[in-house]
């Protein structure tokens, strides 16, 4: 989960057109793109906590991952992925926990989901009692030294936790281990040959906390040349994988952020969106919508200000502490007013913000407020997406690009349409509605024509 404590983008490559080949995912006019120059919206889930501590690896088998899909209509999974587990020495490398990592994407690619993965770190590393960073990574009187804290979020403060911080940004050799670990993790998984449509990419780094810098030089005096050098390692193995990239910690305290455009491109800005007041134990407080969904706003700003994909990596609530379904709304809302993509934290057993309660059951409150339709891939440049949950019509409005010749499709869960839907498209379009797969697909539409998808329950 994420503190309450706890971007750099950049626009690159021209758009795929058909007579030229295609990078699996690209990053262009402001979205994710597939093969075929669709802007690729990802919905979906974090998998999970569980992964934060050994064996690195929760309950979750194929038929888990198919559940994301079948049952609730999502079509992607943030997988954490820790240090610890990839490098629990230093210089050796854990193959087993590779070729264990693989399996999961396999079952996200048999379940039709699409993977980012994510070097996940909750105050910095396992020296610290937490997770992310292996405990070689960094010296051990700093943990002998360090005072926890409760909520345990505070121990970002602590003068040896920021220390290891800064050495994971600055320390030459440290930096070259940690991008070695993601180096082999891209490795194992481009040896695996067909997952490049699965797997779009890499999230460097959860949440990076500024250490001892200031928190408004730390963007672009550090953080941006760390994301470099790590970029350029992953991307001797995967040179086709989208890096996505999270702004400070500080950035969930409402600081701006200001990363400079990067050196490399096809760049995913990866931010989090969590309400302050619900994050503290409060449950949500409904008058909050309008300043979450301004926020949201503001995060697509500063994507679009580095020219970048905006993805929410984190949102998520607890059921149990009120207002959970204005909560997930607004989030929807915020999303969808720019269309954006956004990842539930997370798919878990237990209380909290997890998905399933102690028993595997769907924690229904929590799920009946995430499970929405949506447009998944797009056959133009996506303006919005709204719902209405009242009389469950979601409308679907994109500019047309004719270079662009595979359908739109938009996601219509059954669980929101069990009697499946009827459609209506607006600007030269047709619509048919595929029940097995759940899914709207839109063709035709002029080139510059603004399409509009109205889905409703049949």
């Amino acid at each position: 989960m994420v503190t309450v404590l706890v971007a750099l983008l950049a626009f690159a490559g021209c758009q795929p057109t058909p007579d030229a080949p295609a990078r699996a995912f690209s990053v262009a006019n402001g979205f994710i793109r597939d093969e075929y120059g669709r802007a690729v919206i990802m919905r979906g889930a974090n998998v999970a906590q569980s992964h934060k501590t050994p064996p690195y690896f929760g309950f979750h088998r194929a038929a888990d991952f198919a559940r994301l899909r079948e049952d609730w209509g999502f079509n992607a999974v943030r997988l954490l992925v820790e240090w610890a587990a990839v490098e629990p020495q230093r210089g050796s490398i854990d193959a087993a926990y590779l070729d264990a990592l693989v399996e999961r994407l396999r079952w996200a690619r048999q379940a039709g989901l699409l993977v980012v993965l994510d070097m996940h770190q909750d105050v910095f590393g396992e020296g610290f009692g937490h997770n992310g960073a292996p405990r070689w990574a960094c010296d051990e009187q700093r943990y002998r030294d360090h005072q926890p804290r409760d909520p345990w979020f505070l121990n970002y403060s602590s003068p040896q936790v920021m220390a290891c911080f800064d050495a994971l940004y600055r320390d030459d050799a440290i930096v070259e281990r940690f991008g070695a670990a993601w180096r082999a993790v891209a490795e194992r998984v481009r040896r695996e040959g067909d997952l490049e449509h699965t797997v779009v990419g890499f999230d460097v780094l959860n949440e990076p906390h500024w250490g001892s810098t200031s928190v408004f030089k730390f963007e672009a005096t550090v953080l941006a040349p760390f994301y470099a050098r790590v970029v350029g390692a992953v991307r001797e193995a995967a040179p086709d994988w989208l890096a996505f990239v999270e702004p400070a910690n500080s950035r969930n305290l409402g600081i701006a952020s200001s990363l400079p455009r990067p050196s490399f491109g096809h760049v995913v800005y990866a931010p989090h969106s969590y309400d302050p007041n619900a994050e503290s134990g409060n449950g949500f407080d409904p008058a909050r919508a309008d300043a979450l969904k301004k926020n949201i706003a503001a995060m697509a700003r500063e994507a679009a200000t580095v020219g970048g994909a905006l993805w929410i990596g984190e949102y998520g609530g607890n059921p149990d502490e009120g207002g959970i379904d204005a909560y997930m709304g607004a989030t929807y809302d915020g999303a969808g007013a720019v269309a954006a993509g956004a990842m539930v934290w997370e798919y878990g057993r237990g209380g909290g913000y997890a998905l399933l309660d102690a028993d595997g059951n769907e924690r229904a409150a929590l799920l009946d407020a995430l499970v929405r339709p949506y447009p998944a891939r797009v056959a133009g440049d996506p303006l919005d997406y709204r719902f209405e949950a009242a009389s469950k019509t979601l409308v679907v409005r994109y500019v047309a690009r004719a270079a662009v010749r595979e359908a739109t499709e938009i996601i219509a869960p059954a669980r929101v349409y069990p009697r499946g839907v009827d459609v209506d498209c607006e600007g030269g379009c047709s619509a048919a509605y595929d029940e097995d797969a759940q899914v709207v697909k839109v063709s035709g539409g002029r080139d510059g024509e603004t399409i509009v998808v109205t889905v409703t329950p049949r």
